[in-house]
């Protein structure tokens, strides 16, 4: 079988099974078994598969074909164009999280001590490491199938760049719930905490309720639990002036804007997405 008649055996899987990027899940599996680089289908579509690479294809097909989300079967995604590993301990990172490590960049000093509340895979504390200098970090989270992602992770950019090959030393990786066990100082505290509704929950698509971790996006009855224990904990563990960065969802920026100042901080703003949604809160910690 050549190469362009796998795909297009892939792509007719895929539409049967109703998933609407048939034809991208299709190729980018197909490129994943082969090894091989989306020039290869233009190029070279006569390209024989051996029987080995045609039983691996299927295999994953079907799995995608049962809608287990296409990061989770290729084992990676990338994030602020880095590469992450990820699995079902894991949230699959989004582009909308980007907007969070953006605006930490926006006053990032070298040398500063940063805390990541629910880690996951560890792309948000990662990806602030990675593009500062002399940064330290600790990752927190509940599950330790979490935290061995995220150190898988930072070994992973070690061993990719250069300027990361320190990076695993720079991090504590801390199992715990919220900040209940996190001891010490930061100059900014970050975090994705789960903040979608109960029942928004159940109507989600089935790759994400019923493959990704609960855990990571059950934010109870209003998608707000997570925020009120979060945010006065935060509060404790910042400097003088350090900072709480949270993604949220669209339409919470003015609920938990409120809970930032009921904790006490300032110069509370909530920041929007490139789609022009409201998805970070932001607030300090007086110098007084």
């Amino acid at each position: 079988m050549t190469y362009r008649e796998l795909y297009d055996r892939g792509v007719r899987t895929l539409e049967e099974a109703g998933l609407e990027e048939a034809k991208l899940d299709a190729r980018l599996l197909l490129e994943f078994i082969c090894s091989t680089d989306r020039t290869v289908l233009l190029a070279h579509p006569e390209h024989p598969v051996t029987e080995k690479e045609q039983e691996d294809y299927e295999e994953a097909l079907e799995r995608r074909a049962g809608h287990i989300p296409l990061q989770y079967i290729i084992g990676s995604t990338e994030f602020m164009g880095l590469p992450f590993q990820v699995n079902p301990n894991v949230l699959i990172p989004r582009q909308d999280t980007e907007t969070l490590v953006e605006e930490a960049m926006r006053d990032l000093c070298d040398g500063e001590r940063l805390l990541d509340v629910g880690c996951g895979s560890g792309c948000i504390l990662l990806s602030l490491l990675h593009y500062s200098n002399d940064c330290t970090g600790v990752a927190v989270d509940i599950s330790e199938g979490a935290l061995e992602c995220a150190r898988e992770n930072a070994d992973l950019l070690a061993r990719t760049y250069e300027q990361d090959k320190t990076l695993p030393e720079r991090v504590t990786f801390l199992k715990s719930d919220l900040l209940s066990h996190v001891e010490g100082s930061f100059d900014k505290i970050l975090s994705n905490p789960p903040y979608i509704a109960s029942d928004v929950v159940k109507t989600l698509m089935p790759e994400v309720k019923d493959h990704e971790p609960m855990s990571a996006l059950d934010g109870g009855k209003e998608g707000l639990d997570l925020y009120e224990r979060l945010i006065p904990e935060a509060f404790e563990h910042l400097i003088p002036g350090g900072s709480l960065l949270v993604e949220i969802g669209y339409d919470q920026g003015k609920a938990v804007e409120e809970l930032f100042t009921k904790a006490g901080f300032v110069r509370v703003e909530v920041i929007k997405d490139l789609s022009g949604n409201d998805r970070v809160v932001r607030g300090s910690r007086s110098l007084l």
